[in-house]
């Protein structure tokens, strides 16, 4: 379900097979655990459950003090999961409802459209951005649709080395081939070449968005059994959510539907047997219980068709500015807004967003496609509903147009602004692509993104991590859509870099006097340079100063010594 360092998953039987894979198991075993990837079945029957008296008792990742890992950009979403394992003890026959006759009669017909996902994952290594890691397994659920495709989380096939499907009944598993990844909506997009595959299933409708109370049944292949489950509920809250694995605010359903470690990618149908939604993630925390999340069809629409339209996945566009609430009444008259003008006034707005060069810094937004902005930043969304103004832009599409009425200096204006997807300085993804880096004299430069400081610094990250690097993960906006942070990831120590060794994970800001912009830029400029030194400006008002061609020549050893097979990625080569 999504930030992917999440999941209640169990060490193998296969991970402690011999002494010397001891480590390894742990590091595999701790892998599966944070992820939000779905582990087997019978690895968790594998460890011993026990039923407590009283107050429940902590799942094993509270007693082991770990926290859910939360959305870069909203801790407020700190204890989303994208596994499904807010659960107590595994056990939920005391919270789910009974599944009414009426409800189960309409959703047979369709579960042999729900299929289980086998995933073989080899994630990169971000400490060691030359080699990858052990490779592991999960398994998750998924749902035929039309045009011979099946639809699964994101995050339940992310880094994948090899993908299989398993329909319902079936002994046979099917090779599949990943066509599309949304990684801010979560939802990937499958195919199987085999015709087999596809003999004697009919594909899932999509049905409209629910209403609160609607009934839902939420149908996949959760921890606890091999065979298809069904749990049921019904949608208790209808608003924008932060997505966990994508990092983004987009429209969710909440049900009270258990939704479990390998729920993920599993349908949500209403009670006329037509798919509403995918499970993708549910809410831990001490005073919640039974709290899980749906992306609803709006989202699967709006995925699915980016990817006809453009023959791959483009992405959700933002309006690239933060903003702010106008509900003090004084903050309203200072900035000439009339007793029934209402809107949210413009803080900053990126410098890569296409609106730049129209929008303002102190403008006052008043409707976007002539739907008027209240002055907490919602809209009108059904009967009785409101809903952040963020889900009218996140219906449009990349590089679609919106029209924009601001306030500005007492004057209203409108303008024509195009859409387009967000250019974060720091990442929160690297979309599947192995991490670039660049070694000279011993010093390895890479750039920052989200999974590299999750793997240097834990899924506590925004608290342990560098107070400058947090910073500019929070708060710096990119001035080029190029632009990277370049830090030195680490010195290997060798007789040319002595004295620089406890460097670390600092940025790296000039070379010889040069601004650094991207480690694509910083590769270029030490490769070509003829002068006497090589100077790089640190964070910290930090030095490295190495002489030209002793440090290449030294360069060549030291890969050798580390059996890194080359001194930069092939990404820097082109």
């Amino acid at each position: 379900m999504v930030d992917r360092k999440r999941k209640r998953g169990r060490k193998s039987s296969t991970s402690a097979a011999s002494p010397d894979q001891g480590e390894a198991a742990d590091v595999t075993a701790n892998r599966i655990a944070d992820n939000d990837l779905d582990t087997e079945p019978s690895e968790a029957l594998a460890q011993p459950t026990r039923r407590a008296r009283g107050r429940p008792r902590k799942t094993e990742q509270e007693e082991a003090g770990i926290n859910p890992a939360a959305s870069p950009e909203r801790r407020s979403a700190r204890h989303l999961e994208c596994n499904g394992d807010g659960l107590v003890n595994g056990d939920v026959r005391h919270l789910v409802p009974p599944i009414p006759d009426s409800v189960v009669r309409k959703v047979v017909p369709s579960m042999d459209a729900v299929v289980k996902v086998f995933c073989v994952h080899t994630e990169p290594n971000f400490s060691l951005p030359w080699q990858r890691k052990r490779q592991y397994s999960s398994s998750s659920s998924g749902f035929i649709i039309g045009g011979r495709r099946v639809l699964t989380n994101a995050h339940s096939v992310e880094h994948h080395t090899q993908v299989k499907l398993k329909k319902r009944g079936s002994d046979t598993k099917y090779l599949a081939t990943v066509l599309a990844i949304g990684t801010e909506c979560d939802i990937a997009l499958l195919t199987v070449s085999d015709d087999e595959f596809w003999e004697g299933v009919m594909p899932l409708e999509f049905g409209d968005l629910p209403a609160l109370q609607d009934a839902v049944t939420v149908v996949g292949y959760p921890i606890g059994g091999d065979t298809i489950s069904v749990t049921s509920g019904v949608v208790s809250r209808i608003e924008v959510l932060s997505y966990v694995h994508g990092s983004t605010e987009l429209l969710g359903l909440q049900i009270d539907a258990a939704i479990n470690s390998g729920n993920s990618g599993g349908p949500a149908f209403n009670d006329q047997g037509k798919c509403v939604g995918i499970a993708f993630q549910s809410l831990k925390n001490d005073d919640a219980e039974n709290i899980g999340y749906v992306i609803p069809t709006p989202v699967i629409i709006h995925f699915i068709k980016d990817f006809e339209k453009n023959g791959t996945y483009t992405g959700f566009p933002i309006l690239g500015v933060e903003w702010q609430k106008m509900e003090n009444p004084d903050l309203r008259a200072s900035m000439g807004m009339g007793a029934n003008m209402k809107g949210v006034r413009i803080r900053r707005i990126e410098p890569t967003a296409p609106e730049s060069h129209v929008l303002k810094p102190s403008d006052i937004i008043l409707s976007f496609d002539g739907v008027n902005i209240a002055n907490d930043g919602t809209v009108p969304f059904r009967h009785g509903e409101r809903i952040g103004f963020s889900y009218l832009v996140s219906q449009k599409y990349t590089g679609d147009s919106a029209q924009v009425k601001v306030l500005r200096d007492a004057k209203t204006l409108e303008f024509s602004i195009k859409l387009d997807t967000h250019k974060r300085l720091i990442p929160a993804h690297i979309k599947g692509k192995p991490p670039s880096y660049y070694i000279i004299g011993g010093f390895v430069f890479t750039a920052i993104t989200v999974p590299y400081l999750r793997s240097e610094y834990g899924k506590d990250y925004e608290f342990d991590a560098p107070v400058k690097l947090l910073d500019k993960h929070l708060h710096a906006m990119a001035e080029t859509v190029d632009e990277q942070l370049v830090v030195v990831s680490q010195v290997l120590v060798a007789d040319i870099n002595i004295g620089y060794e406890e460097i670390v994970n600092t940025q790296v800001l000039a070379f010889n006097g040069m601004p650094v912009k991207n480690l694509k830029g910083l590769a270029a400029m030490v490769e070509s340079c003829e002068d006497a030194f090589l100077k790089f400006d640190l964070e910290y008002q930090q030095i490295v100063v190495l002489e030209t061609k002793t440090a290449k020549a030294a360069t060549a050893d030291i890969l050798a010594t580390h059996c890194i097979p080359s001194a930069m990625s092939d990404d820097l080569k082109s």
